[in-house]
């Protein structure tokens, strides 16, 4: 029953991927993206040394395997990669990434999609990373006896495997050779689904790729002149709720505050609704040409890539999404500059907020309204802190820190369990 179900879902998506292609971008690049994908992927794969398949749902989650992947690459040069995404936020990304052979959308899930693609890869080892599960895709890696992993798996106890009608949904993860998750709860929930001997901790790589990123860091001229002297909140992965937000906070601020903001979308219509909002904000892509005007107050960043390199400048750091029951994006990418973190009530979802949070190197503001009253009061309160800014600032870094060593735990399994060799 669960099997006929879910071909259901999956004629349902398809139907509903079309419908919405007629209006939205979107939902129009996920088909375009798939349209020739068996044979352009064919075409793309010849003979030659053995392929390990990484398979990522979105951006979010290729940050969370990147870190492996990098390792992957370091350590078995003899292996070529194949990176896939589910969705076209993280495909149109990081279709160009030097860091994979190939780069692809993932057919749509199906017996027969998931035989032929299997037969043109024909992978030696597959990593699926913290979610998304496709049915047939498991169970012919499964048949084929490939190794499988998991990595970063995070599991609440609300989700669909823990449920009396979850059957289907737990032997997808039993047919995962190891799960490495990223907190005990995770491997806790495991255990009560009989999984415990597949079940490991390993945190979150997470942690990993921003030290990485951190490490590298190198100057940008256009904010360092931005910067320079001021009070700067750098804002980040913002929806129009944040900004909303951020212009009412700012308006009621005691303290004069600069203002850098990164959308999570960067169309023309989101630009400009971000400009409306900030009247004479500048734009990034022309600041670098003829500069910032003395008396602007807000930098619009208006390109991908530059995110996690942006929050170094920032005085205090804010990360949206908090404000939509969606949930906060990466707070790590700000805290690993030992910068004070605020984002909106919506994070309990997210171990990694919850746990900066605890440390002091996180703020949750409680603007449920979005009125700025709460962003407000914290941005004065932290605008005239000493000894508690440094504290806070210090227990951010030190919280992601203190998390590092996922990618290795799970490169040294690979390693003992010789799925890989040189």
């Amino acid at each position: 029953m669960g099997v006929i179900l879910y071909n259901i879902f999956l004629w349902f998506y398809r139907a509903g991927i079309g419908i919405a292609s007629l209006f939205d971008p979107k939902a129009k690049k996920w088909l375009a993206g798939r349209r020739r994908i068996l044979t352009r992927i064919k075409a793309a794969i010849t003979p030659g040394a053995p392929v390990i398949w990484m398979h990522c749902a979105s951006l979010g989650e290729f940050e969370q395997g990147r870190p492996l992947l990098e390792k992957i690459r370091q350590e078995y040069p003899g292996y070529r990669i194949l990176l896939t995404f589910f969705s076209p936020s993280g495909y149109e990304v990081q279709k160009d990434y030097k860091g994979a052979d190939w780069v692809f959308y993932l057919p749509m899930d199906g017996p027969a999609n998931a035989r032929r693609f299997l037969e043109i890869v024909q992978p030696v080892l597959v990593i699926f990373v913290k979610y998304e599960f496709w049915y047939y895709y498991l169970k012919k890696v499964k048949y084929r006896n490939i190794p499988l992993l998991l990595v970063s798996g995070i599991f609440r106890p609300g989700m669909s495997f823990f449920k009396w009608y979850g059957a289907m949904m737990r032997k997808m993860l039993g047919r995962f050779d190891h799960l490495f998750v990223q907190n005990e709860a995770s491997k806790q929930l495991m255990e009560k689904i009989g999984l415990q001997g597949i079940t490991s901790v390993s945190g979150d790589t997470r942690f990993d790729r921003v030290a990485a990123i951190a490490g590298q860091f190198a100057p940008i001229a256009v904010l360092e002149q931005f910067a320079a002297g001021s009070s700067l909140l750098v804002a980040g992965s913002t929806w129009v709720e944040d900004e909303e937000c951020l212009q009412k906070a700012l308006a009621r601020c005691t303290h004069p505050w600069k203002v850098v903001i990164a959308p999570h979308e960067i169309s023309q219509r989101r630009i400009a609704g971000i400009q409306e909002l900030f009247p004479g904000a500048a734009l990034f892509s022309s600041a670098g040409e003829t500069g910032i005007p003395a008396d602007c107050l807000c930098l619009v960043i208006d390109n991908y890539g530059m995110l996690s390199k942006l929050y170094r400048y920032g005085h205090i750091t804010y990360v949206g999404g908090g404000l939509a029951t969606g949930g906060v994006h990466n707070v790590l990418e700000a805290a690993v500059y030992n910068k004070i973190v605020l984002f909106g009530p919506y994070y309990q979802k997210y171990t990694e907020a919850v746990g900066l949070v605890q440390s002091g190197g996180g703020i949750s503001f409680t603007d449920v309204m979005k009125d700025g009253v709460s962003l407000a009061q914290w941005l004065d309160t932290l605008y005239l802190a000493d000894d508690d800014f440094i504290r806070r600032s210090n227990a951010a870094g030190e919280f992601v820190q203190q998390h590092r060593g996922a990618t290795e735990k799970i490169l040294s399994y690979i390693q003992e369990k010789r799925l890989l060799t040189n």
